[in-house]
């Protein structure tokens, strides 16, 4: 370990918001740098022009004369709520499968009876008082029986993918009986500053350390067991652990489904039939299924790809549409992934970036299965896909395409889910995410002529309007003109495009309510919103050179999940509460907590919603938010935990009992000069960073949260 002090965050290393530049070189390769890849015309909301020291240094908040958050302001108008979904089917024969997902009663109007923790910049996770925490696991602990232990200065492939991967982004948690369950865990990105001592840059790297970044991809399944009788959750230490799996971007094969599988544009010299992908690539959020599976979706990919220049021209504005560069090489910083496997280079292997880009699923419960990507869901940067069961019985999936100016998706099954406690249901309901009909969404709001771009509310109190999903594809069948099924699916972003869909402020994970059937969305931020030659602020979208993001609610007609039609607003438009720009569904703004760019969003058992936030661009380290979604507490938004110097907060994750929250702490210590010699966080051991999942639970043994 280096004697020289610790860094802190360098004056001007932070860009685009509250990211470091260290962050946008890794996480998304310098997007914001780049041509933004929507250049559409699309003709909604007027002219759019152009396209801790260790766990025990837990510091617990909210005791008298802790810092008060005192704001003030007001907001006009709670949104109106809808009238519950139909009840789920029951769940499918797996140990505990559906359980974690499947709430219990409520609806989310009760108080949240704990006291909010105030913003801070410690290098340690803050919780409230009267609650404890633990990590539960973190890079490099093993994960396959036989791993090796860690040692960070003689890293290799074969070991990492038998670890426990690098950053992590979702975290589900599939119960198997009343002790035992299985943590499943996206490894969406790595940092070779913050892995590899004496690192010098990417051209320095050898071709092993390549093969350790891509093992250190992917995802991990570990089975966990309860510590007593508390609401920690811990790896098992006895027994076979016949679930624990990693997948990775090295070697894991996955198979690909529905109507783009086999076609030209998946076709590849080393998979000739466009039927078998080899790894997965910048796996963000997801969702756990009603029949006990885990959704991933893979987002950033086009980071990994070099020779954009050399494929065939045909191919560029297709490329371009995705971020992959396609007038000069891969400027420098590239993984240099093709270095390890030439497939990364577009110039040989054209295709090979289609293969990207899709909604994977994972069996935790099957560790010999072979994971699916699932082209009738469309090919975007996913964030993540979550699924709920529609009163018909069909399953419908929402997702988001995390990039400025880009679109909100959802998927209606042509099957219907089987309830039933049966292999023959599980292996039907397996099948239920390849044959359906792909849409995208238009939003028209109804104060349009006072949107101005300053945030303020228009005269009706609400951020409010209609919206419709366009068919783009069902089945073989596609909606768009001069497009094919296959080409609609493998570019879905086109197809977009073509048919008038509505530009978002970066649609990130997209949650509907079991309870309800009300869609949540996190909308993060948009910077270039409104910006010359960029599309400016609209209903949905309501604030130029947009830093901290909203909530979108969305309520489908007839409380009919599959509809074609529904309802939105926005109950929370993030920021300072002493911002007037801000709005909390008319929730005394004095008593809300600040909250800046929304990523990820979970419900608990009575329907509360969760934000977990990512680039807090109000100068505080990022957390974990909850507020009721129903009645007087709506939109009393408080904060629950903050995560240390430089780290996002992923997840979270809430049992069905209410007793666990898990969160994942990716990238900590992720700021500019860092290194594993001279790290800018110790969390969480005390020596370097390095990202891990964290249980969080009430002392007393109660619900978290109410």
């Amino acid at each position: 370990m280096s004697d020289r002090p610790r860094l802190l965050p360098l004056l001007g290393a932070t860009r685009h918001g509250a990211r470091d530049a260290m962050t946008c070189q890794y996480r998304c390769g310098n997007a914001c740098d780049h041509p933004v890849p929507n250049r559409s015309d699309n003709p909604y909301f007027g002219d759019l022009v152009d396209a801790e020291v260790s766990r025990r240094g837990v510091v617990r908040a909210g005791a008298a004369g802790a810092l008060v958050l005192g704001f003030s302001g007001a907001v006009a108008g709670a949104l109106a709520g809808a009238a519950p979904a139909a009840a789920a089917p029951a769940a499918p024969a797996v140990p505990g499968a559906g359980e974690a997902a499947a709430p219990a009663g409520g609806v989310g109007s009760g108080a949240l009876t704990f006291r909010p923790i105030p913003p801070n910049k410690l290098d340690t996770l803050v919780v409230p008082n009267g609650y404890d925490h633990a990590v539960v696991i973190k890079w490099g602990d093993p994960v396959v029986p036989g791993a090796p232990a860690f040692d960070v200065h003689a890293q290799t492939a074969a070991a990492q993918a038998k670890q426990f991967g690098y950053n992590n982004d979702f975290v589900g948690v599939l119960p198997i009986d009343r002790r035992r369950a299985l943590l499943v865990v996206n490894h969406e990105y790595t940092n070779e500053d913050l892995m590899f001592p004496g690192f010098t840059g990417q051209d320095a790297l050898s071709v092993e350390q390549v093969r350790v970044a891509m093992a250190a991809h992917g995802m991990s399944v570990v089975e966990l067991e309860r510590v007593d009788a508390t609401g920690q959750w811990r790896p098992v230490r006895s027994g076979r652990r016949q679930y624990n799996r990693r997948v990775t971007a090295l070697a894991t094969k996955f198979e690909l489904t529905g109507p783009a599988a086999g076609s030209a544009w998946l076709r590849t010299a080393a998979d000739p039939k466009g039927r078998t992908v080899v790894g997965t690539l910048n796996n963000c959020s997801g969702g756990v299924t009603p029949w006990g599976t885990v959704l991933s979706g893979e987002e950033n990919f086009n980071q990994y790809f070099v020779g954009g220049d050399g494929a065939p021209e045909e191919l560029k504005p297709k490329l371009a549409r995705y971020g992959i560069p396609t007038d000069v090489r891969h400027p420098s910083g590239s993984r240099k992934w093709e270095r390890a496997d030439e497939r990364f280079d577009l110039a040989k292997h054209p295709n090979e970036a289609h293969r990207f880009g899709w909604v994977v699923e994972i069996d935790p419960f099957d560790p010999e299965s072979r994971p699916r990507k699932h082209t009738a869901l469309g090919r975007v940067k996913h964030e993540g896909a979550n699924v709920i069961v529609a009163k018909d019985g069909r399953v419908v999936a929402y997702m988001g395409d995390d990039e400025r100016f880009d679109y909100l998706y959802k998927f209606v099954s042509d099957k219907k889910f089987m309830p039933g406690n049966s292999w023959v249901a599980r292996k039907h309901n397996l099948t239920l995410l390849e044959s359906g009909t792909l849409y995208v969404a238009a939003l028209e709001g109804n104060s349009a002529a006072e949107i101005d771009g300053t945030g303020k509310l228009p005269s009706d109190g609400a951020f409010d309007g209609r919206g419709r999903w366009i068919k783009l594809v069902s089945g073989n069948r596609s909606y768009v003109d001069g497009m094919t099924a296959a080409d609609v699916l493998t570019f879905t972003r086109l197809a977009g495009d073509k048919v008038g869909a509505t530009k978002m402020d970066r649609p990130e994970d997209v949650e509907p309510s079991q309870l309800t059937g009300k869609v949540y969305v996190a909308l993060t931020n948009n910077t270039d919103r409104g910006k010359a030659g960029k599309a400016a602020a609209d209903e949905a979208n309501p604030r130029n050179l947009n830093k901290h993001g909203q909530i979108l609610e969305l309520v489908e007609d007839r409380g009919d999940n599959t509809a074609e039609s529904f309802a939105w607003s926005l109950p929370i438009v993030c920021g300072d509460p002493a911002d007037p720009a801000t709005h909390f569904a008319g929730y005394d703004k004095t008593k809300v907590s600040p909250i800046s760019c929304p990523d990820n969003v979970a419900f608990d058992a009575t329907g509360n919603l969760w934000i977990s936030t990512d680039g807090n661009a109000l100068g505080s380290n990022d957390g974990l938010f909850a507020t009721a979604v129903e009645g007087p507490e709506r939109g009393h938004l408080k904060q629950f935990l903050t995560v240390p110097l430089g780290a996002e907060t992923c997840g979270p994750f809430i049992t069905k009992d209410n007793r666990s929250v898990f969160v994942a702490v990716q990238h900590p210590g992720e700021i500019t000069g860092a290194s594993v010699e001279n790290p800018a966080s110790t969390w969480p051991d005390g020596d370097f960073a390095k990202p891990g999942v964290v249980v969080t639970w009430r002392l007393d043994g109660g619900p978290v949260g109410s």
